[in-house]
């Protein structure tokens, strides 16, 4: 059988940077559980947030790409668009550097990451409130 399953997922406001969301998007699919073989598609309806894949072992790799990202899209700089406050067109170019979507292969009823590597909500508001992720599951069960 090859089923699809989809939802959303209302993460926390967090304050600005990186983190681990992991086990969120885990808790949300449970049945994943199901799932020999398959794809997770993560959407984020977001254009000042956006998702990646790396290190979720170290704090330090956290600080060490927030502050990254922060030297190369300053807050100080003569954008255009600039209403919603100092922080919001940076946020929007880094959403596009970095991405709103993942997609992350499912073996044997979980997800095929490796070793050290967690999903990732960047946060890039100083302010951003609640994000909505869309959780698009399909493959064969079994």
């Amino acid at each position: 059988m090859n089923p699809w399953l989809q939802r959303t997922l209302t993460l926390p406001q967090q304050r600005r940077g990186f983190h681990l969301i992991t086990s969120a998007v885990l808790q949300a699919l449970p049945e994943l559980k199901t799932f020999q073989i398959g794809w997770l598609n993560l959407f984020l309806q977001h254009t000042s947030a956006s998702l990646t894949i790396n290190e979720n072992a170290s704090p330090e790799v956290r600080a060490d790409l927030e502050t990254s990202v922060n030297a190369l899209v300053p807050e100080r700089f003569p954008y255009e668009h600039s209403l919603e406050g100092p922080d919001d067109m940076p946020a929007h170019i880094k959403s596009s550097l970095f991405g709103p979507s993942l997609t992350v292969p499912v073996r044997t009823g979980a997800l095929a990451l490796g070793t050290w590597q967690g999903i990732y909500l960047c946060e890039h508001r100083n302010q951003g409130g609640r994000r909505q992720l869309v959780l698009t599951l399909h493959g064969q069960t079994g």
